[in-house]
């Protein structure tokens, strides 16, 4: 059984807040929708979608309520929390469309309700239903999410498993100047601010080096140290792990307890209120992963995915509520982890993909011992940004993707400017992940080429008033059937 990561005082302070909100959902029912993911994995974009082809009548087939007519109204409201900023996401929807550039990726907790007015398929259910559903959309930064672990760590363990991972493949270079820093530092002399404000800053600069692009590496606790916000500067931000560690208590006053005493301070003052106040409250969860990126990094990205995802969905415990475990306890009941950008691969690929990321979640499950149940995968595009095409080439006809690369991305020596069109052949995925999947495991990995190329969103048709054309997508219809259908049923 995998260490609980609250504290009976936590507990009961989460069965409190649980008990509000079951108050308010017996006035106005609710679902509390968590969207995440691993960096650049697109959760503006899709949260953006998600909106906006609800509000203006997209193309959602696969969405029960909405094929047989029996959504009425779909509006935004204002949103229940007013201490979490409010999504922004008439201003992204208008990057996305009428500027076609992606919007800025998430950098802290917020919030958007949307209610749904329909009509119960269920005619007893009409008598009793008040036929309405406010889906509060709460969007938070995958690297929050893998800081909750550190709640069953002590600060001797944290540095332990840090180091370790620091030790292997590419990180070993990146780490470098933390750990040859943290070796020669005293940690049992006197505490000395500067000396913690050097290992912070040299221990920071590795985790950025592990997370641009070139890397796109996904193990990166702590998750504020990449995106401090309004704590930059605190104490509870500046401390590092430290190598070697032994296992006795620390001198008071030292560099040491200094460490130890601020990495619980980040436990109590960041991790905490975020797991009381917006994870323990979640109904259902959305993890979005970018595989693709990671296949194209190389074998590294790709097994660092695999471990950063068996951290985060050794967070969730899916499975039934009771009304009794949802007052005191509540479960988030489904959890879909969606494999994005499909629409980087030819359609012949998407069930591919789909599998290959089903694979990686099986493999990361078993690494943490739990079972599969509650968990669903899917291959989707949250905003499809290329069309599909064929070209011939020696005689043969080959399946492209078209569409406008951002400008400086580069195709065989040609340095596109964001405004040409371009086809290209993005390259097959295998029909079995599992042979690719034992070669990762050796000396010598296979991983597919894949021809990765970063498109400019979609050119709509706009007038001069409101963008009432909605967003193209790739299977959001069937996401939003899993995740809220059984609730407009």
């Amino acid at each position: 059984m995998a260490p609980s990561l609250t504290s009976l005082t936590d507990d009961a302070l989460i069965a409190l807040d649980n008990l509000a909100d079951r108050a308010s959902g017996l006035v106005n029912p609710t679902i509390r929708l968590g969207v995440t993911g691993l960096s650049r994995a697109g959760k503006t974009v899709l949260i953006s979608s998600i909106v906006h082809n609800l509000l203006n009548g997209g193309r959602l087939p696969l969405v029960e309520a909405l094929r047989s007519g029996r959504v009425s109204k779909v509006r935004l409201e204002e949103q229940p929390d007013d201490a979490v900023p409010r999504f922004q996401y008439e201003d992204h929807i208008d990057a996305l469309v009428r500027e076609r550039i992606w919007p800025d990726s998430t950098r802290a907790v917020s919030e958007l309700r949307l209610t749904i007015d329909y009509q119960s398929a269920s005619g007893w259910n009409r008598l009793f239903s008040p036929g309405r559903l406010s889906l509060d959309i709460v969007d938070y930064p995958g690297e929050w999410l893998l800081d909750l672990p550190l709640l069953s760590q002590d600060y001797r363990q944290f540095s332990q498993a840090t180091v370790e991972l620091a030790g292997t493949g590419i990180r070993r270079e990146l780490a470098r100047d933390w750990l040859s820093f943290a070796a020669t530092t005293d940690m049992d002399g006197p505490a000395d601010e500067m000396t913690a404000r050097r290992l912070f800053e040299v221990f920071s600069a590795y985790l950025k080096a592990c997370k641009s692009d070139e890397r796109s590496l996904s193990t990166l606790p702590p998750g504020r140290f990449l995106m401090p916000g309004d704590l930059e500067g605190s104490p509870a931000l500046t401390f590092a792990p430290l190598p070697g560690l032994p296992d006795t208590p620390a001198p008071k006053g030292s560099l040491r307890a200094m460490m130890e005493r601020r990495y619980e301070a980040y436990k109590s003052v960041v991790v905490k209120p975020f797991f009381r106040h917006h994870f323990a409250r979640l109904d259902r969860q959305i993890v979005l992963v970018d595989a693709l990126q990671a296949i194209n990094r190389g074998p590294e990205a790709l097994q660092d995915l695999e471990r950063a995802l068996a951290d985060v969905l050794g967070c969730f415990r899916p499975g039934h509520n009771s009304f009794f475990s949802s007052l005191v306890g509540r479960r988030i009941d489904k959890v879909l982890i969606a494999a994005t950008k499909a629409d980087h691969l030819h359609h012949e690929s998407h069930d591919r993909l789909e599998r290959l990321t089903g694979r990686l979640v099986d493999r990361a499950i078993k690494r943490i011992g739990l079972s599969g149940a509650g968990f669903e995968v899917m291959a989707i595009a949250s905003v499809r940004a290329t069309r599909e095409a064929r070209v011939k080439e020696d005689g043969h006809m080959l399946p492209v993707i078209v569409g406008t690369p951002i400008a400086g991305e580069t195709i065989n020596g040609e340095r596109f400017d964001g405004i040409k069109t371009t086809a290209i052949f993005p390259g097959d995925l295998p029909e079995d992940p599992d042979q690719m999947f034992r070669t990762l495991d050796s000396d010598s990995p296979d991983l597919p080429d894949i021809n990765f190329v970063r498109f400019r969103p979609p050119a709509l048709e706009t007038g001069p008033g409101d963008i009432k054309l909605a967003v193209p997508h790739i299977r959001l219809d069937r996401a939003l059937q899993f995740l809220i259908g059984d609730r407009l049923a």
